[in-house]
């Protein structure tokens, strides 16, 4: 132990010791104040996830599979059995290897909590370490996601140590020990104010190049700092000194005083775009009652979600699509009336589900711009529909806290909130988390839907192409009869970046391996 201390501590020293050389310090779209990206989806956890660990398989820029830590894979004949063998030079921060008895665990510790780990568990008969470069996946049934399961880019399936993967997966870690190209100073992390990290000295990327989350992962920045600055305007004017070198979400008032600025140039990270998205807690009235959640469907606009808070239509796009516009799965069937504010239908909704007047707890993100005005768009249409709300204002951190608690919403939980997700992440029936309505180990709302979970399960076995999108079809049908959530619009922002800086990648998940300063 005191070995690997010392190790450890000096791989800290040398990655900190070049820190003045090059600090890249960015604004996120949030404050970092749980480490745990098993523990929750949201998007900083996941992106500080990419910093410290790595993945067996990633997405490169054009969204195919690729190995990362995995060198090759087979499959027996009746495609029931899998085994991998990882790639040479693995190692953990700490100085120890990287071993199938670390992956081993972290599969499990995945699959709990992420729904496309659910989804292929189901298929699951035994994981097992065969030595310590190898471990194998054996099918009590063959499936066709294997692959896709682990490469997801968010709810990723990222390797810990094995006392690490070991924790309970519904209670957070408490070591940070990881094997990615950067490392996690725990001693100046003060949320509120800054994430650290530093490069990792001693990671062995991959041959290939960087592309997406693919590839080669080649830290050229001695030292990361994500720095706290809620307020967009400050921000902005530190981006225009040079105090800070990125906004990864600018404001999109806020883009035009950017683009005239002779210091900084707009940088469209992720093509695919995102979608907003209202979720209900189907656990407590008045959401448990399917036809009080169909009345939102008509009580809400999608171009009043997106006004309110996008207001340029050169970055959002009006779809009732669930999978999104102009993606293999587009479709606009069972949402025609839909998604309109069609205020009478949605109080004869509200009349024949029995809405009693019980207050919608509506939680509102306050701190992150690109959120802040949906809760108010949503009570605003809500009361217009007859329904009684009491939003309540907090920040981003301490709302993905509380979405996680089950209990009454006048008990300190909730009714319904608004997020967003990144496209990557809800373009097919699979990688949707909102539509993996398996109760109690769903994503926070916890629906319930045995018909949703049979046609997903059907869409994972189905390899005709054809039928995949009748499936999903159906699934969007099914979701406008029982509502899972509402999805209220798509947007994209550029990322605002000071010209010294190169290297950004298209990603899906903003990464800051490849990026250098000049």
């Amino acid at each position: 132990m005191l070995k690997r201390t010392v190790a450890f501590l000096a791989a800290l020293a040398l990655a900190g010791a070049a820190h003045a050389q090059t600090t890249f310090r960015v604004v996120n779209h949030s404050d970092l104040k749980i480490l745990d990206p098993i523990w929750t989806t949201a998007y900083i956890v996941r992106n500080h996830g990419y910093m410290i660990y790595d993945t067996l398989f990633a997405l490169d820029g054009n969204l195919e599979v690729k190995p990362q830590m995995v060198d090759k894979w087979t499959t027996s004949p009746d495609r029931l059995t899998w085994t991998f063998t990882l790639r040479d030079g693995l190692e953990f921060h700490d100085g120890t290897p990287v071993t199938s008895e670390d992956v081993v665990p972290s599969l499990k510790r995945w699959a709990v909590r992420m729904p496309y780990g659910q989804l292929l568990w189901t298929k699951v008969a035994e994981v097992k370490a065969l030595d310590p470069k190898t471990f194998q996946i054996q099918l009590k049934a063959p499936t066709g996601i294997m692959l896709q399961a682990l490469s997801q880019p968010s709810g990723a399936a990222f390797i810990m140590p094995k006392k690490v993967a070991e924790t309970d997966p519904f209670k957070q870690i408490d070591d940070y020990t990881g094997s990615g190209p950067f490392i996690f100073v725990k001693n100046e992390w003060k949320p509120g104010e800054k994430t650290v990290y530093v490069r990792n000295p001693k990671y062995k990327p991959r041959a290939e190049p960087a592309s997406g989350l693919a590839g080669g992962k080649i830290a050229k920045l001695d030292r990361v700092e994500w720095v706290a600055i809620p307020d967009q305007q400050t921000a902005t004017s530190a981006l225009m000194k040079g105090e800070i070198d990125m906004i990864e979400t600018p404001q999109h008032d806020l883009l035009k005083m950017m683009e005239a600025d002779p210091g900084v140039k707009l940088v469209n990270l992720n093509k695919w775009g995102n979608q907003y998205i209202f979720r209900f807690n189907q656990l407590y009235k008045p959401f448990d009652n399917p036809k009080i959640r169909q009345a939102m469907l008509y009580a809400f606009n999608q171009k009043d979600f997106v006004d309110g808070v996008i207001g340029d239509p050169r970055y959002y796009k009006v779809c009732k699509a669930m999978f999104m516009c102009d993606t293999p799965y587009a479709s606009t069937k069972g949402f025609e009336d839909k998604l309109e504010s069609n205020v009478a239908k949605a109080k004869e909704l509200l009349k024949e589900g029995g809405y009693d007047g019980t207050p919608v707890v509506l939680m509102h993100s306050s701190d992150l711009q690109i959120l802040a005005n949906l809760a108010p768009v949503a009570k605003q249409l809500m009361e217009r529909a007859g329904m009684k709300v009491d939003m309540v204002s907090m920040d981003w951190s301490t709302l993905v806290s509380r979405r996680s608690r089950k209990d009454p919403p006048d008990k300190g939980g909730w009714n319904a909130f608004l997020t967003s997700s990144a496209s990557v992440d809800i373009v097919d029936p699979l990688a949707n988390t909102y539509i993996n309505a398996v109760g109690d180990n769903a994503w926070f709302g916890w629906p319930k839907d045995e018909l949703l979970v049979k046609l997903r399960a059907e869409f994972a076995d189905e390899a005709d192409e054809t039928k995949r999108k009748a499936i999903a079809e159906a699934m969007q049908v099914r979701v406008s009869e029982n509502p899972t959530h509402i999805f209220a619009g798509q947007w994209v922002v550029p990322a605002a970046v000071r010209k010294n800086i190169t290297g950004n990648l298209e990603s899906p998940v903003t990464i800051f391996w490849n990026i250098e300063k000049k």
